[in-house]
């Protein structure tokens, strides 16, 4: 990549940071991206309402390459002290989605000024990220029409600038989310615990209860987790609750054990209620699946990162992820893999993502567009033959 454009990426990013956009609002956003496909002469269209799909023809028409990065910030007060930090009070990039959308847009340029590539490239500049929702918008919207592979990243702070890691099978947790809504005979004074049924106790012994499930149902080489990350009862000190709503998270990796943690939850709400006689309702929205990498695809990663960073410094995970990524929906429907670029810059604070604090090395940004050009050359070449 030559001096010029790595400028231009670094220009792009400042940009886009200053003015973060959440899921569904990234209209400046998708405005920047499109305005810099122009200038290359890009072909793109809008899509899912902020979704921006660019295609680049190939050598010869056939399977297609998607490349993804997501576009959307988080509500979060930008602390970073950086003379680009966000302009808008309350939203800042603080999970690295204005690297990915500039280093997706570095690898258009790539590929746009060299020959073309083996097999059509699709570029997909997708919304909504943080709400699990965009990448199923954009496959609605014909994002996967004749892809045959699918290729996404990550920037990670836990591995130094220069590091891409690349890995089979599960990288990210399935996501889902529950509300519990315990309802008692009645409030009363808390002078008088024995006239009333206490919400409060009855909700605190589902949060601790509900903690067993992992401790002592699931074989512990399943990683797995199951936060409750809000409880609300009560109006007053000296009033006995009547009424407790809870809302958590369930995670894991395995796709039966998902199921069972769901169902386990609702058993446990359900004879605890019972056991206090009290009315328990529990509410499971199913999040994003599992993201699992095909090794086929990761292959052609890791010789994508060889050729871009060396062998030494391509390494794996040493374990998946608790996180959610709602790439798992792209990687559901076609060989896929997802990969982390290093960011943290040496001797440097790491702050981890969505941190008020958070930022990475720019450097990265010149590593993530030269992987992503190389890995759909790699990629369409593989298809060709």
């Amino acid at each position: 990549m030559n001096r010029r454009l790595k400028g231009k990426l670094i220009t792009a990013r400042r940009l886009i940071h200053q003015y973060p956009e959440l899921g569904w609002q990234e209209k400046h956003t998708a405005e920047t991206v499109e305005a810099f496909l122009d200038k290359f002469k890009i072909s793109h269209r809008r899509v899912a309402g902020t979704g921006v799909i660019a295609d680049l023809p190939g050598e010869v028409d056939g399977p297609v390459i998607a490349l993804r990065a997501d576009m959307d910030a988080l509500p979060i007060q930008e602390e970073t002290g950086l003379s680009f930090a966000s302009r808008y009070p309350g939203k800042m990039h603080a999970c690295g989605h204005d690297g990915h959308t500039t280093i997706l847009l570095g690898a258009a340029a790539l590929l746009s000024e060299t020959s073309q590539p083996p097999l059509p490239v699709r570029l997909l500049f997708q919304p909504a990220e943080e709400l699990g929702q965009g990448a199923k918008a954009m496959i609605e919207a014909g994002a996967l029409h004749k892809v045959a592979m699918a290729f996404g990243a990550h920037l990670d702070p836990h591995y130094p600038v220069g590091s891409i890691v690349a890995t089979d099978g599960a990288v990210n947790a399935s996501s889902d989310r529950f509300t519990i809504r315990i309802h008692t005979n009645g409030g009363g004074h808390a002078a008088r615990p024995h006239e009333a049924t206490d919400a409060v106790v009855v909700g605190s012994l589902l949060v601790m209860t509900i903690q067993t499930i992992i401790s002592r149902e699931v074989n512990p080489s399943h990683p797995s987790v199951i936060t409750v990350g809000k409880f609300h009862a009560g109006s007053a000190h000296n009033i006995i609750a009547r009424t407790c709503i809870m809302e958590g998270t369930i995670r894991c990796h395995d796709r039966e054990l998902r199921e069972y943690l769901k169902n386990a939850i609702e058993r446990i709400a359900s004879n605890i209620g019972q056991l206090h006689g009290a009315q328990v309702d529990t509410d499971i929205e199913p999040g994003t699946p599992a993201l699992v990498n095909k090794p086929e695809a990761v292959a052609l990663s890791r010789e994508a990162a060889i050729y871009i960073v060396g062998e030494a410094k391509v390494w794996a995970m040493d374990y998946a992820s608790l996180g959610a990524e709602d790439f798992a929906y792209y990687a559901q429907k076609v060989p896929s893999s997802y990969i982390r670029i290093g960011s943290h810059s040496p001797n440097k604070e790491v702050h981890p993502l969505h941190s008020s604090e958070f930022d990475f090395d720019e450097e990265a940004l010149t590593i993530g567009a030269n992987y992503f050009a190389k890995v759909a050359t790699v990629a369409g070449t593989k298809l060709q033959k």
